[in-house]
């Protein structure tokens, strides 16, 4: 018998009749290609935004704002296609979740087997391979998080050691035999095109720098302020996702953006759902889920809240968002429950 209890809907206690869910989890190419149509021009916009204000102060807001727009949906389009569910046509699925994953910045069948993992022990410490920060979470930690600096080096590490074909312990138990060859060919070819990207201005070609790079940077932070509040705060080593994940209200623009993954208990519940049929699935199981917490603004500043009170001694309870009860302190040091994965 195994060791554990896959994290899902079942061990969640969570109950959903076939017929329903298998007309919510249908899967179809038509939102996928709609959405990637409605991303491309978003981007083409912003792209012009910086191009006609180059050599002004407004290249910047328009660099940040074109910078949202290319990194939030592309971790949650590349976080998609590794699921298989954005679209139905296998060979569209994979070339987005390829091209998605270079700008995310990592190895596309990596990202799909640790994130396989993340759901079968979501949140299970020694377990889990997507825990991307220590337990609880002091400001340091939040800081390291959000300026994305902890996740790029790690991303960078996976990149080297898969290109030089240096497998590591967690590459090993999560990804199967025969997809290492693959892995090594696709971390050289993306680490081929980082360099380009980085040498284009020494040969005196700048825009990478103005559409990408740059915009890459600035726009990383608010990326990471969207996946922080899946888990933080909540429960480890539980069976069920209602005490390890976290659902906020989410504006239509965050929505967008985010592709719904604002709905995040209900993803973790049953991930062959697609984008497009979380808020669907949301509705159908919301008498069994908890709550979701306020909207991005306000559940990211109350993580806030918590963290710099937690490493200043003070008290740690949240106004409003959930917390598993050990996150709730009277004040003093706190104790490491979990080290960070990634």
């Amino acid at each position: 018998m195994p060791d554990y209890v896959p994290t899902n809907a079942a061990s969640s206690g969570v109950r959903l009749d076939k017929r329903t869910l298998k007309s919510i989890a249908a899967r179809s190419d038509r939102p996928g290609l709609i959405y990637l149509a409605q991303w491309i021009c978003g981007l083409l916009v912003t792209g012009a935004l910086i191009w006609w204000s180059l050599g002004t102060l407004w290249m910047w807001p328009a660099m940040l704002i074109h910078g949202i727009l290319l990194t939030v949906p592309s971790y949650a389009m590349s976080h998609e296609t590794a699921h298989g569910t954005a679209f139905r046509t296998r060979w569209l699925n994979e070339a987005v979740l390829w091209v998605t994953s270079l700008i995310y910045m990592e190895e596309p069948l990596h990202r799909r087997y640790t994130h396989t993992n993340h759901h079968t022990h979501t949140w299970h410490v020694g377990k889990d391979s997507q825990m991307p920060f220590d337990t609880p979470m002091g400001f340091g930690g939040w800081l390291a998080e959000i300026t994305g600096f902890a996740l790029l080096r790690f991303h960078m590490a996976v990149f080297l050691n898969l290109a030089i074909g240096r497998y590591t312990d967690t590459m090993k138990m999560v990804t199967p035999e025969g997809e290492f060859a693959k892995m090594t060919r696709n971390a050289r070819i993306m680490l081929a095109i980082y360099a380009l990207i980085v040498a284009a201005p020494f040969f005196g070609i700048w825009w990478p720098v103005w559409l990408l790079i740059v915009p890459r940077v600035l726009g990383a932070p608010v990326m990471l302020l969207f996946t922080l509040i899946q888990h933080v705060e909540l429960q480890e080593n539980s069976p069920s996702i209602l005490e390890s994940t976290r659902s906020f209200r989410g504006s239509w623009l965050a929505n967008f953006l985010y592709m719904n993954m604002n709905n995040h208990v209900e993803h973790h519940l049953y991930p062959q759902v697609p984008f497009h049929a979380l808020p669907a699935l949301s509705t159908a199981v919301k008498d069994q889920v908890p709550e979701p917490d306020p909207g991005f603004f306000r559940t990211n500043f109350e993580v806030l809240l918590v963290v710099l009170r937690r490493s200043l001694g003070l008290p740690t309870k949240a106004p409003t968002i959930r917390q598993a009860p050990h996150m709730i302190t009277e004040g003093g040091p706190a104790e490491r429950v979990a080290q960070r994965t990634m």
